[in-house]
């Protein structure tokens, strides 16, 4: 099978498999409880709560409620936001620009630093350069998200004083205009260098610390493939060609051990995601982890649908995309008919 037409099988079973996933979402929720409490006061007679189930809906047999939800979904209408006192559709974009202002950010972190490390310490098989790499690959792994962003944010915010936390300084924010909802572009397309700098300096401490257990996944995952690599025939070829070793490793190992990688990479996507609700928490970030917590405390089903909706769809194109780069890079690799 092509690649194109494997791509084109993947977008047409995609809508099957969100709609799957919006009924185990929908069903789940319901099950938890019904949602009419983010409706009510402590006033409220058993009359007028009937009177709102049956405003909404809520009286109805379950996949009717379903139909009527995923009706509004389509239409654009995600229900009412409780914790935030207005329509999930009017929150909800602000919050996700935050948060996958965050994820990437981390993301960027963890490849980066993540693949030169596995390359740095493979390529130096047990000598100094891979003891300290494995060092740092297993305490990233090893930390819990929660200590270490908690320890960082007691050294260098509160005795040390040199990061800030938050997402922005409220004066240099109020000063750009803000057409994406990120920060560190908004402030490029407005050419302003301090508010840009001041993205990046609030971005600093929650990246890193969201970033580094990710780092440790990808670096183990990348020094045991090049490890491998490079005891490979084609290598020893290369090598007795004349290549220079540098050549060998960038033009020949270090390609094919990314082939591996490549799925770790997009399976610590998941990773990030559900380490934002933490990061998001310790570090004042306002955006969808912060308003899930708070959301799930509440009981507000409406947001929790929408970001568990959410997610799970991202998922699922985030899968596709590995799917592809996985085959770009390895034409060995046979797309099922």
């Amino acid at each position: 099978m092509q690649l194109r037409d494997y791509i084109i099988r993947r977008l047409i079973v995609l809508p099957i498999l969100i709609i799957g996933v919006s009924i185990v979402v929908f069903s789940l929720t319901r099950i938890s409880g019904s949602p009419v409490g983010i409706y009510l006061s402590h006033e409220m007679s058993p009359a007028e709560v009937q009177q709102i189930e049956a405003r909404y809906g809520l009286d109805k047999p379950l996949p009717v409620q379903y139909y009527a939800w995923a009706k509004g979904v389509l239409q654009g209408d995600l229900g009412w936001s409780g914790v935030a006192a207005a329509p999930v559709t009017e929150v909800f974009p602000n919050k996700l620009a935050a948060t996958m202002e965050l994820a990437f950010s981390a993301g960027f972190v963890a490849v980066s630093l993540g693949i030169w490390l596995g390359t740095f310490a493979g390529a130096r098989r047990n000598r100094w350069p891979d003891h300290i790499t494995r060092i740092v690959a297993v305490s990233g792994a090893s930390l819990p998200l929660f200590w270490l962003g908690i320890l960082l944010l007691i050294i260098f915010w509160a005795n040390l004083g040199w990061a800030p936390i938050g997402r922005s300084d409220a004066t240099i924010w109020a000063s750009i205009a803000h057409p994406t909802g990120l920060y560190t572009v908004d402030a490029l397309l407005a050419g302003n260098l301090k508010a840009f700098g001041d993205a990046l300096w609030h971005l600093a401490l929650p990246a890193l610390t969201l970033g580094y257990g990710a780092t440790a996944i990808i670096a183990r995952m990348m020094r045991s493939s090049l490890v491998e690599e490079l005891q490979q025939d084609y290598v020893d070829a290369a090598r007795a060609k004349g290549l220079p070793e540098r050549l060998v490793l960038r033009r020949h190992a270090r390609r094919n051990a990314l082939i591996p990688t490549v799925t770790v990479i997009g399976l610590t996507f998941g990773f990030l995601l559900q380490g934002t609700i933490t990061a998001e928490i310790i570090f004042r970030w306002p955006g969808l982890g912060r308003w899930m917590a708070d959301s799930v405390l509440r009981g507000d089903q409406a947001t929790i649908m929408t970001y568990v909706l959410f997610t799970s769809v991202l998922f699922l194109m985030v899968n596709l995309v590995v799917d592809v780069i996985y085959a770009h890079l390895d034409r060995r690799v046979v797309l099922g008919g």
